[in-house]
């Protein structure tokens, strides 16, 4: 069974960085894309940014590009999100993605907070 654990979320200051984690299991890792969403009151979930299967492209939301990065290992079925200069804004549940066999599978996510 697919499985999706993240984890690094927590309360820090603004202009201040975070590198979140994701470690999947349950299918083959290395020839899917993954992705990072996120989830904040008042807003639909977003599409944070997505890595090709080995890492060649990736991709970000225009309210991150330069200051996120997205990365995997695939030797290590991890995959992650490094984020600088963290906004107010960027406060969310991020969730770690992956569609696999027409189906969209989820972490429980993980909560960041950054206050001003």
């Amino acid at each position: 069974q697919v499985q999706l654990v993240e984890s690094g979320g927590t309360l820090v200051q603004a202009g201040g960085s975070l590198r979140l984690s994701c470690v999947a299991s349950g299918f083959d890792f290395s020839t899917y894309a993954m992705n990072w969403y996120r989830h904040s009151l008042g807003k639909e979930r977003e599409l944070v940014a997505g890595i090709s299967s080995l890492g060649q492209n990736t991709n970000y939301a225009d309210s991150v590009k330069g200051r996120f990065a997205i990365s995997r290992d695939n030797t290590r079925n991890m995959v992650y999100l490094q984020m600088n200069s963290l906004k107010p804004e960027d406060t969310a549940i991020y969730y770690c993605n992956v569609f696999y066999r027409a189906k969209e599978y989820w972490g429980k996510g993980t909560l960041v907070t950054v206050s001003s």
